[in-house]
């Protein structure tokens, strides 16, 4: 069994009826050959983009010479009221001094002291799930804004703040596409962006509840009574070049960023492991097998022993890729494959694409987990499997999400059986990240 992906448009439509389609859904809006090509061209009146799936055009432009490849501002007009100056929409300097900062929270051994959090955060997951049809992707994404607030700032979604960040954070992504419209206009910086008023004012709740809980943090940082969790580390920590440390603002920025793709993302991928799952039960039952090793365990030594829930979780990542498109500008004129790129073009480099490539996955397009122990696998991967970006620019979470991701899969599959409900296939869409268009349901059993 195949699992679905979307029906490809007609690979020739005019520029604004894909334009429409890429609004309305980013995925579907590509047409069948590009899951075969090296590379493609797309021209709108304003600019001209170049989707790279060849592994040696990924390499240039993600590890090679990342500074002459900045990240495109297109993509982040939709997302500015909500995110301001943070990492995810910074370059240059700007952006080096915010990795200095952020990285050092990210490293192993601050992953191992968040551990404990993690386990909380499951064991709620597991204590609030009910039995019966139902859509699992509302509880993965309570499950994985949990997991960010308790290793974040040490409180449980169920805090007052955190639960109406969290509130509010679902009104604002079903109110913000992917795009906006001034993503294909070549605007000026001081010109409105098309932002609606809703838009705009979830964004600032948001971002005014995200302030009370930094600046309580650094009153608790002042008087020596913060706990020890990654706001702590991140506030205290001073860029090891110019001594600098972040303000509120810039703050405020970062949290913005750390929820959006530490629960947006972790949601987007616990929801499809699961459905994955429900199709290949056989392939639950050996993870539920594995997820014995947890009995009891809240050690970070345990995942040694959930190999292979994390190879499950690679293979949802592979199919479903959470952010399915990320777009660079190269800053000098190129020349890919032949063919000659003015300086200014946009460098679409697509996880969705190049994870079911059909010229660098055998059977692309098939659930296979085992896929990641074998050395044929091994070698896609290196060449061609890229869920949190690669280089310079990797998302400093990966080893975060690498750790949360099979630990609360393994969780639910040991204590519930999840299988599909007939007549609700789920079609994947994609907006801030990969779900399904009316949601991922599936019949929940306890097991015994």
């Amino acid at each position: 069994m195949t699992p679905p992906k979307p029906v490809p448009r007609p690979d020739k439509v005019s520029l604004w009826r894909y334009l429409k389609l890429f609004r309305i859904d980013i995925l579907s809006a590509q047409p069948a050959r590009l899951y075969r090509a090296w590379m493609a061209e797309f021209r709108t009146p304003f600019f001209r983009s170049y989707m790279c799936n060849e592994p040696a055009l990924i390499r240039l432009v993600l590890d090679e010479r990342p500074d002459d490849f900045p990240k495109s501002d297109r993509i982040g007009e939709g997302l500015r009221p909500l995110l301001g100056a943070s990492v995810f929409m910074t370059n240059g300097e700007v952006w080096k001094r915010q990795r200095r900062i952020i990285d050092p929270a990210f490293e192993g051994g601050r992953i191992r002291e968040t551990f404990p959090a993690m386990v909380a955060a499951g064991q709620a997951a597991v204590a609030r799930m009910d039995a019966g049809v139902q859509d699992i992707e509302p509880e993965m994404s309570h499950a994985a804004a949990d997991v960010i607030f308790r290793t974040l700032f040490s409180i449980p979604i169920e805090h007052e703040i955190a639960g109406e960040v969290f509130d509010q954070f679902r009104a604002y992504q079903r109110e913000q596409p992917i795009l906006n419209l001034a993503a294909f206009l070549p605007l000026p910086r001081w010109f409105p962006r098309f932002h609606s008023g809703r838009t705009k004012e979830t964004a600032a709740r948001i971002r005014g509840l995200i302030r009370q809980l930094t600046e309580s943090r650094a009153k608790a940082i002042a008087a020596g009574t913060a706990p020890d969790d990654l706001a702590t580390k991140i506030m205290t920590t001073a860029d090891p070049v110019t001594g600098e440390r972040f303000e509120t603002e810039e703050m405020i920025d970062q949290v913005a960023i750390f929820f959006l793709a530490g629960h947006e993302t972790s949601a987007s991928a616990l929801g499809w492991a699961l459905y994955l799952l429900g199709m290949y039960p056989e392939v639950q039952d050996r993870v539920a097998a594995e997820a014995g090793a947890l009995e009891g365990a809240t050690d970070f030594a345990v995942m040694g022993k959930l190999k292979f829930a994390r190879d499950v979780f690679r293979e949802a990542l592979r199919l479903y890729p959470p952010v399915p498109m990320m777009v660079r500008e190269n800053s000098c004129p190129e020349e890919f494959r032949g063919r000659k790129v003015a300086a200014g073009g946009q460098v679409v480099l697509s996880p969705w694409h190049l994870h079911r490539h059909e010229r660098l996955w055998p059977r692309g397009d098939e659930f296979d987990p085992d896929r990641w122990q074998t050395e044929e696998g091994r070698g896609c991967a290196r060449e061609a499997f890229i869920p949190f970006s690669s280089g310079a620019r990797v998302c400093p979470g990966a080893g975060f999400a690498m750790v949360e991701g099979p630990l609360l899969l393994a969780m639910l599959v040991r204590a519930f059986r999840f299988d599909l409900v007939a007549g609700k296939e789920p079609v994947p869409v994609a907006h801030l990240t990969v779900r399904a268009k009316d949601g991922i349901w599936l019949n929940v059993t306890p097991r015994e």
